[in-house]
């Protein structure tokens, strides 16, 4: 009995670090990547403690509001059951794997499908591809609007870093990176139980602190390619306004309901929708380029769903 529980909480320790680091690190194009790409002068650790102060803030914010729950409700319905095997490890493996390789893939599929019910797990695909979407009509419609005034003067002028667009974009970082902890955060937190008490609590943010110092001091890693590829996301007043867009689209998604969905889908929507209205616009590159980096962009994001659905049929065999 005693040999069982210590695997158990093994194996559930060892979840929750590998999906904290993983999760992170494949999501941080998504939420930090135009901040790191716009930032990459500046010095690690004020990088590293502006992501930090945000995030704990945030957690902390969750944990009181909503009386030790951490997950802002999106566990609701999935159930905490406290008994993990070696294959509740993969997932998060599988991640880490996918990330090395450059590959933006939805975590909370990879994360997720291994704990929920098949009706649970239909839902958040059908919210996902809804994400997906909306996002991709909002990109297309803005940046048909604003292509030729706005990005077209931001390509052929350059970013000087004037202090209202930085103040703009380390204010769109800190909304945006909050809207992700509120949504994602489950994704990890599915290794523990869903209510802290202060001790947990501080061990938890003692855990992403640290992550968050070696995420910052690689700069996002191989994976940051996917914002780097795109055009002009390296100054700060197109980031900032990818930030913003991305942000309000996961607001929208937040108040409808407690139901995950992936970001991730989200994110790669709104890069293809304005890489196809600037080009449509301003035909700044070539279309062979531009359509190129579309596709390997969506082969990425279906690899990694069809990896998520991989890994729960291999568990389930093994069950």
């Amino acid at each position: 009995m005693s040999l069982q529980l210590d695997f158990n909480t093994f194996f559930m320790v060892s979840g929750f670090l590998l999906a904290a680091y993983s999760c992170v690190a494949n999501d941080v194009i998504q939420t930090l990547g135009t901040f790191l790409s716009s930032n990459e002068k500046r010095p690690v650790l004020v990088i590293w403690a502006y992501v930090s102060i945000i995030l704990v803030v945030t957690l902390v914010f969750g944990w009181i509001a909503n009386d030790g729950e951490m997950s802002f409700h999106r566990l609701d319905k999935i159930p905490y059951t406290g008994i993990f095997h070696w294959y509740h490890v993969l997932p998060p493996i599988a991640l880490l794997v996918l990330t090395r390789f450059g590959m933006p893939v939805s975590t909370t599929f990879l994360l997720l499908m291994v704990f929920s019910p098949a009706a649970v797990v239909e839902k958040m695909i059908f919210k996902s591809v809804c994400g997906y979407i909306i996002a991709f009509v909002s990109a297309i419609f803005l940046y048909t609007v604003i292509a030729r005034e706005i990005e077209n003067h931001f390509l052929n002028t350059k970013d000087r870093g004037a202090p209202g667009w930085v103040i703009m974009q380390w204010c769109s970082t800190a909304f945006l990176w909050s809207q992700w902890i509120m949504h994602d955060v489950a994704n990890i937190f599915v290794y523990l139980p869903r209510k802290f008490d202060l001790a947990s609590l501080i061990m938890v943010l003692t855990v992403f602190v640290a992550l968050l110092g070696l995420i910052a001091y690689v700069r996002g890693g191989t994976i940051q390619k996917i914002v780097r590829q795109k055009t002009n996301t390296t100054d700060i007043r197109s980031a900032s306004i990818i930030d913003l867009i991305y942000a309000f689209v996961l607001v929208f998604f937040k108040e409808i309901n407690t139901l995950p969905m992936s970001t991730t889908w989200v994110f790669v929507g709104i890069l293809a929708g304005r890489e196809l209205a600037l080009y449509n616009r301003l035909k700044h590159r070539s279309s062979k380029k531009v359509w190129s980096n579309l596709g390997k962009d969506f082969f990425k994001v279906f690899t990694g769903l069809a990896v998520s659905i991989f890994v729960v049929y291999l568990i389930s065999m093994v069950k």
